[in-house]
């Protein structure tokens, strides 16, 4: 029963508090639209070091051209921009063998279900032997 109990209120809340957060980040973006072209002055950092980043980069910038649908479409909107901005930070600051990696599975389009799905090519070597250093 307590349970129960603690967990009604979100019973009141579309589909969990993933959806209230992804909602949250398209009022804030409403109430201050310049965030979102700051986020993609942040993104357009990265132009150009990554061919699959700069893809998804517009492929996000494309799902802000519907305002009617947006708000259904909200997690699938800000999960890209999660992904877009890790990317972007990765690109500029990460090697390049695990900048590559994340692209090729997060943004690519061929990540499978599971984290960790890598596709061919990836250096794995350059990956496994990052980890091993601070061993």
């Amino acid at each position: 029963m307590p349970r129960l109990y603690r967990e009604a209120p979100l019973a009141s809340i579309w589909e969990g508090s993933g959806n209230v957060m992804s909602l949250d980040v398209l009022r804030a973006l409403t109430r201050a639209p310049r965030s979102l072209e700051v986020f993609f002055d942040e993104l357009q950092q990265a132009h150009g070091a990554n061919a699959q980043l700069d893809a998804s980069v517009l492929k996000l910038k494309d799902q802000f051209s519907d305002p009617a649908t947006l708000e259904t479409r909200a997690r699938r909107v800000v999960e890209s921009m999660a992904l877009c901005l890790q990317g972007s930070l990765l690109v500029r600051s990460a090697p390049a063998a695990v900048a590559d990696a994340f692209c090729a599975s997060r943004l690519a389009g061929d990540g499978g279900l599971e984290y960790g799905t890598l596709p061919a090519g990836v250096d794995f070597d350059a990956i496994i032997a990052r980890s091993q250093v601070h061993l």
